[in-house]
């Protein structure tokens, strides 16, 4: 049950009401949710694929990822599930950089991002933010395997589901479609301010 996942927060703090969408409630701790097993990473093997309707399409090993741009955001996370947790601190590369350096083609509007059988769909907008990361840093430290080592997706104006874990690339398109959690009915866009959670929502 989803209350076994929380640990109350007493004396709340003034304006932590104000950052907490409908429907959540605030927990120290960071559940793991995730559809199947972990999947195990060999790091060198690993590549990090840009494609689709890109003028630059590119490809890099866990090295030259970690060689790009780093950088740090503070952010509220909301998970669809109905827990929040605030001021989580991320490292990594921003979405901006990923996608500057893409250089997406005019036909280019959507994204799916995707990892080991796992995916989910952007508009190229949500994604092409300064506080949309690629992360490999939860914390100060490497990322847990759990949590999406040895790279994760972190968008925190949408539900965290969207904020995929073990990515491995994202390839552009000119109109959406639904990624894993979507094609099960989860809403295309999932702003957590505006409860969309479900298609129909």
């Amino acid at each position: 049950m989803i209350g076994n996942w929380f640990s109350a927060i007493t004396g709340r703090h003034s304006g932590q009401e104000e950052r907490l969408p409908p429907g959540q409630t605030l927990t120290t701790r960071f559940p793991v949710l995730h559809a199947g097993e972990v999947p195990v990473v060999k790091i060198a093997d690993w590549r990090f694929r840009i494609w689709g309707l890109v003028e630059s399409p590119f490809e890099m090993t866990f090295d030259e990822f970690r060689s790009l741009p780093r950088a740090e955001i503070t952010a509220d996370i909301h998970c669809v599930t109905g827990w929040s947790k605030l001021a989580t601190s991320w490292a990594g590369v921003t979405g901006a950089e990923l996608v500057a350096r893409a250089s997406p083609t005019a036909e280019a509007k959507y994204v799916m991002v995707h990892a080991p059988g796992w995916s989910t769909n952007l508009t190229l907008e949500d994604l092409a933010r300064d506080d949309v990361l690629f992360a490999w840093e939860y914390d100060g430290k490497p990322l847990e395997q759990a949590h999406g080592w040895p790279v994760r997706l972190v968008v925190p104006h949408l539900y965290f589901w969207k904020s995929a874990k073990w990515v491995e690339g994202v390839e552009f398109l000119a109109e959406d479609r639904p990624g894993f959690w979507e094609r099960a009915g989860y809403h295309m866009r999932g702003d957590p301010w505006r409860e969309e959670r479900y298609r129909g929502q």
